[in-house]
């Protein structure tokens, strides 16, 4: 199946051009014309394909611009340029840019076979859902949780109160882990599809800046909205997305999948099961492994949300500019390696954002932070974790790390009171190991509430040895990240899934029909590598179509 198809024109594109704070975007076309060395004439178009801040000087804070430029005989300009001009390629990494257009295949209606099921609303089922909507098959999503709209409801139930709706809550629902992690889109994958998925959250409402920011986000507020007009999209393409529906069960013949069984007792036949559960779908992992469905235990990764005042970052990352209009709420990604003690970095970090209560389970804390797209809260947080290990878990059933992740998420609901309160620690008190009993300057922004106290006990003793190294190293990085009224909130256990399951090049599963994908199946890890392994898996179902009817 043909994918992908590059498009008629060629582009050059341009890297690391820099502008100051005070000058306006109309200053690229004279960086640009200074690059290339032609006339200004010669220039047909441009446009801006990736922009970042470098405030590595702090004196000088940079605005750092990635263009694609369309001029006149592409082709022979790299044969006719100057040396001085070839240095200037070098430097900004000049070279012809070949963009691609995102295919798909449509599939006769009457190739016999049926409509496939997804599993998952998340971004990898969305987008396998949409890549399959669009090939005419019809695709049948269920999911677990509530609509977009219920379950915001529940969540701030739960944030108020404590009173917790296992089926529609921070992990489960539409939109799935993502639409409450505030949209974070930034990924190392080098992949075209990459394109068509920014291209249709901004058709379903994204912010249009997200297709060229290098860090970009939607928000949490923005992407609930954006969740629901793509799934209304996977409807009008002869799609179907029924909700409170929970896999319970499913029916395999000679090794392939038959039909998949539900809670209420309802059934689905069909030949292609796509498993895109998320990581916390701990009910499903317990049934897909008594059905035998190859899977294996993986790292990941654990630890506790740290708070800061948003102010302060600012002020660590942007000095004397701290306040520019053109600068957004900073952020940081940090990564501290100790002499004693395992490696410790910090990964969701949310600007002006909030920290979550993020619980699937009765009697479990877990915390997971959030930004709306302002990104104007008081506080900005990060998650501090340290790597786990299979050999870590004690024992090597493949279910062992939900179990490591389910003891230390109990105990914390237990330190943090039995009610759902989480427990909490100033970082001073915690590099003294001794029990916190007033909140400082930084009001905590975890609902239902913290309760202060040590964080002894609800980390393994190793976690909480690699973090005390850790702060004072990731504060000679940016000032005041160890701050003694910064605010530790515990635990965070969810970055990843803690289990594989396993499949083929064919994305298949050892059961024929079923496909895993996604962050929960261990095949990804963010919305962006969970979108694209999802479509890959329905490029695999379309492919096996075409090929058999």
């Amino acid at each position: 199946m043909e994918t992908f198809r590059r498009r008629k024109q060629n582009l050059i594109r341009i890297e690391e051009i820099t502008l100051g704070l005070e000058e306006g975007e109309y200053v690229l076309v004279e960086r640009i014309v200074g690059i290339l060395g032609i006339p200004e004439e010669d220039i047909i178009d441009y446009a801006v394909s990736k922009k970042a801040i470098d405030s590595r000087k702090k004196e000088k804070i940079l605005l750092v611009y990635s263009v694609d430029v369309e001029i006149k005989n592409p082709e022979d300009y790299f044969f006719k340029t100057s040396s001085m001009v070839k240095g200037k390629m070098k430097r900004y990494r000049v070279r012809l840019h070949q963009s691609y257009n995102y295919e798909i295949k449509r599939v006769e209606e009457s190739d016999g076979r049926m409509r496939p099921l997804i599993v998952g609303s998340g971004p990898s089922g969305l987008f396998a859902g949409l890549v399959l909507a669009r090939a005419g098959l019809r695709p049948i999503i269920v999911e677990r949780g509530k609509t977009v709209e219920e379950r915001i409801v529940d969540v701030k139930e739960f944030q108020k109160t404590g009173k917790l709706n296992v089926e529609s809550n921070v992990q489960f629902g539409e939109g799935g882990a993502g639409t409450f992690s505030d949209g974070k889109l930034y990924t190392v994958i080098d992949d075209p599809r990459k394109k068509f998925i920014f291209d249709e959250l901004v058709e379903a409402g994204a912010p249009k800046e997200i297709a060229v920011d290098a860090q970009p986000h939607i928000g949490t507020d923005k992407l609930r909205q954006v969740v629901k007009n793509i799934r209304q999209k996977i409807v009008r393409l002869g799609g179907e997305v029924r909700f409170q529906t929970r896999l319970d069960d499913i029916e395999i013949v000679d090794g392939k999948i038959s039909q998949a069984v539900f809670a209420d007792g309802k059934k689905i036949e069909t030949q292609e099961l796509v498993l895109a559960t998320g990581h916390s779908a701990r009910d499903t992992f317990s049934m897909i492994h008594e059905k035998k469905i190859a899977m294996q235990s993986k790292p990941f990764a654990i630890g506790v949300r740290v708070e800061h005042s948003a102010e302060m970052i600012n002020k660590a990352q942007y000095g004397e500019f701290y306040s520019h209009h053109k600068l957004k709420t900073a952020r940081y990604k940090l990564v501290a390696r100790g002499e004693k003690n395992r490696p410790v970095y910090t990964f969701c970090m949310c600007p002006g954002g909030y920290v979550m209560a993020a619980s699937s389970q009765e009697e479990r804390v877990v915390t997971n932070g959030m930004s709306e797209y302002a990104q104007d809260g008081k506080n900005s947080n990060s998650a501090l974790l340290v790597n786990v290990l299979p050999s870590d878990f004690g024992s090597n059933h493949p279910l062992a790390g939900i179990e490591f992740q389910e003891k230390w998420e109990k105990k914390a609901y237990e330190a943090g009171g039995k009610n759902y309160q989480a427990p909490s620690q100033l970082v001073g008190d915690f590099l003294h190991n001794k029990p916190s009993k007033k909140i400082g300057q930084i009001l905590p922004t975890y609902g239902p509430g913290v309760s202060l106290g040590n964080l002894n006990g609800c980390l393994p003793e190793y976690i909480l040895e690699s973090l005390r190294e850790a702060l004072p190293i990731l504060d000679r990085k940016v000032k005041g990240f160890a701050h003694p009224e910064a605010v530790l909130t515990g635990v965070e256990t969810r970055s990843s899934s803690p289990v594989k399951i396993l499949r083929n090049e064919k994305f298949e599963s050892n059961i024929k029909g079923i496909y895993p994908t996604g962050e929960g199946s261990g095949h990804a890890g963010g919305i962006i590598s969970a979108a694209i392994d999802g479509m890959r898996v329905a490029e695999a179902i379309i492919e096996k179509r075409l090929q058999t009817k």
